[in-house]
């Protein structure tokens, strides 16, 4: 709670003078980073069309990623021991992620660097992540979030038709999109779904993605800058990469995971003075003592079939390289 309490005065100290800075904060919200824009060192990102750092657009690098999965036996007992939360009613919706090891045969920065996406940080050669999804986005006393649930082949014949029809995808969707409309509403007013199950499309080297994606906007006082720290902090952990509801549920995965995610499925964004943007740490690359980690995992509800969870948790481990 302490930490939290920091990280709140910090944030308000800096929205309140209107200070430039990144923040960068882990799963737990336990360790952050919060630095102006000038004392940034070893730190490069990009939110969306803004960044720190001059890309090296000719970088010609034979990238070869190699994964060594949980197997697929201990995967069914966490998987099984979601599923019996659930039917306790402990749980509706919960993320389940976890570590697997890869040999990547290119440093972190270079990584960085050749990978394309909308919200990418490399910090201090301690991880990287490219990610696809929005934290929230402030502008003009508006606050917009959008939870990305579903993702598909789109080379897959009627790839939007399946993905939109099927049930288990529509649930867990949906549940999301209710979490994150209550969330906004503990610090907006006239809060509103404006798109629901939109797509967007992620290009990999020999193929594309389909996610479903929806907005959720809400509207903000015309001082929000001066309890910046609360509106962050309120909405933590994200509601995508945690699940409903949230507390109990934050509670299950950290038993059933039995792993630290660090910074993974944090958050990290930027504030200009005016404005603020910031995206969810998924897709993640971290580099320990004994090699590279790749984190990733996937929602599960009640209608989860725990093969298709087990490869779309292996699917998510790649490299968005065009």
């Amino acid at each position: 709670m302490q930490n939290k309490r920091k990280l709140k005065d910090k944030l308000n100290y800096f929205g309140k003078h209107k200070k430039p800075f990144i923040f960068i904060i882990d799963f737990d919200i336990k360790n952050y980073f919060i630095e102006e824009f000038d004392s940034l060192k070893d730190i490069y990102f990009k939110i969306d069309e803004f960044s720190n750092h001059n890309f090296d657009k000719n970088l010609n690098y034979n990238f070869n990623l190699k994964k060594y999965p949980i197997d697929f036996n201990s995967y069914q007992k966490k998987f099984n021991s979601v599923i019996e939360e659930i039917k306790k009613g402990n749980t509706y919706l919960l993320n389940l992620t976890t570590p697997t090891k890869i040999e990547l045969n290119a440093s972190l920065l270079d990584t960085f660097n050749a990978t394309d996406a909308k919200f990418k940080l490399y910090f201090k050669d301690k991880f990287i992540c490219f990610s696809p999804e929005r934290f929230i986005k402030i502008k003009n006393n508006k606050i917009y979030t959008y939870p990305m649930k579903g993702t598909i082949d789109a080379n897959l014949k009627d790839a939007k038709e399946i993905i939109l029809n099927d049930l288990k995808e529509r649930a867990e969707h949906t549940m999301v999109v209710d979490l994150l409309r209550n969330d906004l509403s503990i610090i907006s007013k006239k809060v509103k779904v404006n798109r629901f199950r939109y797509f967007d499309e992620i290009k990999i080297r020999d193929k594309s993605l389909l996610q479903v994606s929806s907005e959720i906007e809400g509207e903000l006082e015309k001082n929000w800058q001066n309890r910046l720290g609360e509106i962050i902090t309120a909405l933590l952990p994200a509601g995508s990469i945690s699940g409903t509801p949230k507390r109990k549920t934050v509670e299950i995965i950290k038993n059933i995971e039995d792993y630290n995610r660090g910074f993974f499925s944090g958050v990290f964004g930027y504030f200009d003075g005016e404005k603020l943007d910031s995206g969810v740490m998924i897709r993640f690359i971290e580099k320990t003592k004994d090699g590279f980690i790749y984190k990733s995992g996937g929602g599960i509800t009640i209608d989860s079939d725990v093969k298709a969870e087990y490869k779309e948790m292996i699917d998510k481990i790649y490299l968005p390289i065009n």
